[in-house]
């Protein structure tokens, strides 16, 4: 009977699993997960990630101890830890779902280089992504460079995504295999434990995947296109982190949610679009490599940016003296995760108001977010910034006050994380420090910047680098 190896990265699952599920019907299955951080151009996992895939590991593993398999921890390059193990196992393939970061693409390269010569098959199989991504091109055959163009085609054009795989048949494993210990691994905060918020948060398994996007679709998604900009109505599918780790897949994401509302219900078309910019991130990804190190608009790269420590430390805090950024912030650090519009919010406050790098920005959430993803956490900060592509105008920046006063009218969701001002009246929530003369909050800092100052500095800013590349 074959063997065969099968590489699991970013797809922590078992139901809609290609490379597993094709495995599977040619033989024993010898899944191995390898911890890939000694590899040139890698984005070693930031804390809350390590928190998580902690989790996640343990959880797939106790599922497939259940059909009788063992899942194989190893610590290293992927390219060589894998050529190696399928050679000391004699399987006759490696099976793996395709890659889409950078660095992991070149592994799969050196990988399928030595495995053609140790004589073993090397198969991929589309599975991150609802489409194929080297098949979405418009019609000068370049890839797409906005995002509404890119999605109507994607929808009008392409393939519907793949319907999802059933669990795969699985024979019990022949033997035990060597294998690393998550302990070894040491990705669990030890001195402080800081992931207190986040074991009261999430959930982490696949079924508790599927259990939040029932309760999506359940409780949520009629009235999505709306109340998805509003922090305090828990619109969000947090979705997201089981999306990143592959503990769902964007088809059974897509199939279920299309199942239970029409395609053309506005809350359906909004929700899937979501989907769509996570596709869009990927695409711009797969043809800008630079994308998490260069700004995608080459003009920025003269752009004047400022750095002030004792700012961006307030801005992690969430201790701006400006109450949306400062819960965005904290929400951040005692949940691993932020609300998206809010997001947009802290972002824009920080390389706008504050002038610091978007860079600076993308590696604090990088860290800190659950969900921090190559892709996303990249188009995302360059987007906000204005240097990215499909970018929000560098002249278009949030107020912070405006957006809570619209998006979170009644305090409630600053009120939750930011308790010094959970006396404050709706009037002045986002605004205390215009509360009356006299009144004076106590452990509450005032703004660390005045907006309407800072917004002219950033326009400034903006003229600047314009002139200097029209005068180059």
């Amino acid at each position: 009977m074959s063997k065969i190896l099968v590489w699991l990265h970013s797809d922590l699952r078992l139901l809609d699993n290609p490379a597993l599920y094709h495995a599977a019907q040619q033989g024993e299955v010898i899944p191995i997960y390898v911890l890939n951080d000694r590899t040139p151009g890698d984005y070693s996992l930031g804390g809350a990630q390590k928190w998580w895939l902690h989790q996640a590991i343990k959880s797939l593993a106790a599922s497939f101890s259940k059909y009788g398999i063992n899942l194989i921890l190893a610590r290293g390059r992927s390219s060589e830890t894998i050529a190696r193990t399928a050679q000391e196992l004699g399987v006759s393939a490696v099976y793996s779902n395709k890659v889409y970061e950078p660095h992991l693409i070149r592994e799969a390269e050196l990988l399928e280089t030595s495995l053609q010569g140790l004589g073993i098959e090397f198969k991929k199989f589309h599975s991150y992504l609802l489409f194929e991504q080297e098949k979405v091109r418009n019609n000068s055959g370049s890839f797409f460079k906005v995002f509404t163009p890119f999605w109507r085609h994607c929808l009008n054009t392409l393939a519907q995504p793949q319907i999802p795989l059933p669990l795969p048949k699985f024979i019990k494993s022949s033997g035990s295999y060597k294998s690393d210990t998550l302990t070894d691994w040491k990705l669990l905060p030890l001195k402080p434990n800081w992931a207190g918020g986040l074991e009261a948060r999430w959930a982490i398994s696949e079924d508790a995947a599927h259990n939040s996007l029932y309760d999506f679709i359940e409780n949520k998604l009629n009235g999505y296109a709306l109340g998805r900009d509003f922090p305090a109505t828990n619109s969000c599918s947090y979705l997201s982190p089981y999306l990143h780790f592959g503990m769902i897949s964007p088809g059974q994401v897509w199939y279920e949610v299309t199942r239970a509302g029409h395609t053309k219900n506005i809350n359906t078309e909004r929700f899937l679009a979501e989907l769509g910019w996570r596709e869009f991130s990927y695409h711009t990804l797969c043809n800008f490599p630079q994308l998490p190190q260069k700004p995608y608009r080459a003009e920025f790269e003269n752009f004047p940016w400022d750095y002030n420590s004792e700012h961006l430390s307030a801005w992690q805090r969430g201790e701006t003296g400006i109450p949306i950024v400062d819960a965005g912030m904290r929400e951040l650090w005692q949940t691993g995760f932020m609300h998206n519009r809010i997001r947009m919010i802290v972002a824009s406050f920080l390389t706008k108001n504050l002038l610091i790098h978007w860079k600076k920005g993308a590696e604090w959430f990088w860290d800190t977010l659950v969900d921090a993803d190559l892709a996303n956490n990249s188009a995302n900060w360059q987007w906000v910034a204005g240097s990215g592509t499909d970018a929000s105008p560098y002249f278009r920046i949030f107020n912070p006050v405006l957006q809570g006063e619209k998006f979170d009218p009644d305090g409630a969701y600053v009120k939750k994380y930011v308790p010094e001002l959970v006396e404050v009246s709706p009037r002045f929530i986002h605004k205390p420090w215009k509360l009356e003369k006299g009144v004076i909050l106590q452990y509450y800092p005032k703004p660390i910047v005045d907006l309407k100052v800072t917004r002219d500095v950033a326009l400034q800013a903006y003229k600047k680098m314009k002139k200097s590349l029209n005068a180059t």
